[in-house]
């Protein structure tokens, strides 16, 4: 554990996956969101994301049922329909900037699922336009001083722009649904306006539900987006592997659509999914102590804030064996039981782990069957992705060019 000074404020960094588990599971009940997630709060409100206490637990108790597996698999079909319309508009030899083609996958995916009609429109355009801004200067405004919180720089003002469109057309988007009626959809707008808690009786609030799709917006399309286009660029290295993958999702899927029931079958991919979010996952979290706690037997004092990384920690080689190289087969059954379950955390632990985790795994497997399917991509010549520091290490830019898949 070190102690930084941003500013005058200190933050604790625990750089150890022990001391990791202690602030989010073992002594998680010490702890709420920190600086990073009071952050978020223009964007997000008080959405699960953010909130503490009694509030996070009803809003998770409202929301858990929306990634119920049966709700998962009726989103599997958005995800394919999406995958194979993006795969169907590239052209032999076309080149494609792969971040931001995955970055439009995300985004359209995750529109279609929170809003089902055409009323949500105008919001798929201000996620499309606004979501990249909230993610580029969120980071930079956690890790600032105090002290610049308020002054007019460029970060807080893009930042606050952004948030406040984000805002102003969901809640537009949420008082037309309303009085509407077109409230009983299947997608996630209609589910959160319905939700009753089981406990209490109690619903969520317009602004409640606005936080809440603000949130989902945020904690799902980079992490997809990121994740899928450092898969191609990871593979294009790996000829072996991405012919591994070939094979199995021919084996499994065949030349139709791919279902939602093909996931738990496509091991292969799922190996590659987890090196890629080892090596290119979650840049920093945060959290506050709200009691005096001990950490690694030193004194942590109420209010004190506490950084950890679950970047640095995959690649730690304490953990895990040449942690830079991308290696499939390190979770290969036999493999995997020497990589203790604390060490490897892409969606974070105990009480506040990602709520979205199998929506993301799903979205993520879908999309590279299908695109792995019909194309090949290797890169353009002259660049080399490098890592963007943000909510999640993405690339800066992935240039490649699709040929068709032979035989």
């Amino acid at each position: 554990m070190v102690q930084v000074r941003l500013g005058t404020m200190p933050v604790y960094v625990v750089t150890s996956a022990e001391l990791i588990n202690e602030v989010t599971v073992r002594q998680a009940r010490s702890f709420e969101k920190g600086r990073l997630f009071d952050r978020l709060r223009p964007l997000a409100g008080n959405g699960l994301a953010t909130a503490n206490g009694e509030v996070h637990r009803m809003h998770r108790r409202l929301i858990q049922p929306m990634f119920h597996p049966q709700r998962i698999q009726m989103y599997a079909q958005v995800m394919s329909d999406n995958a194979r319309e993006l795969a169907d508009s590239w052209q032999p030899g076309q080149e494609i900037e792969l971040e931001r083609a995955m970055a439009g996958y995300a985004v359209e995916t995750l529109a279609k699922t929170l809003f089902s009609t055409d009323i949500g429109l105008p919001a798929v355009e201000a996620v499309r336009e606004n979501l990249p801004v909230v993610l580029k200067n969120m980071l930079v405004r956690a890790a600032s001083p105090k002290l610049l919180d308020r002054l007019p720089i460029r970060a807080n003002r893009d930042f606050d722009a952004a948030s406040a469109r984000l805002r102003r057309v969901i809640d537009e988007v949420i008082a037309t649904t309303r009085r509407s009626g077109e409230t009983g959809h299947n997608d996630l707008l209609s589910v959160l306006l319905a939700a009753r808690d089981e406990e209490t009786g109690d619903s969520l609030t317009d602004a409640e539900v606005r936080d809440e799709l603000s949130t989902i917006l945020f904690a799902g399309a980079e992490t997809t987006a990121s994740s899928l286009a450092w898969t191609f660029h990871e593979l294009a290295q790996r000829p072996d592997v991405e012919a591994e993958l070939v094979a199995e999702i021919r084996e499994v899927v065949g030349d139709r659509p791919v279902e939602v029931g093909d996931v738990p079958r496509l091991v292969a991919v799922r190996r590659v999914l987890d090196e890629v979010i080892r090596l290119h996952g979650v840049t920093m979290l945060m959290r506050r102590a709200t009691a005096p706690v001990e950490l690694g037997g030193h004194h942590i004092p109420e209010g004190a804030e506490v950084a950890f990384s679950l970047y640095a920690m995959h690649r730690d080689p304490n953990l895990y064996p040449d942690p830079d190289r991308f290696d499939p087969d390190r979770w290969l059954p036999e493999r995997r039981t020497s990589i203790d379950r604390q060490s490897y955390i892409p969606f974070g632990a105990g009480n506040r782990k990602c709520i979205g985790d199998a929506f993301v795994w799903t979205e993520a497997t879908i999309a590279l069957a299908t695109i792995l399917a019909k194309w090949q991509l290797r890169p353009v010549p002259g660049h080399t992705p490098r890592e963007v520091p943000s909510a999640v290490a993405h690339p800066d830019r992935v240039p490649m060019v699709v040929t068709p898949r032979q035989g």
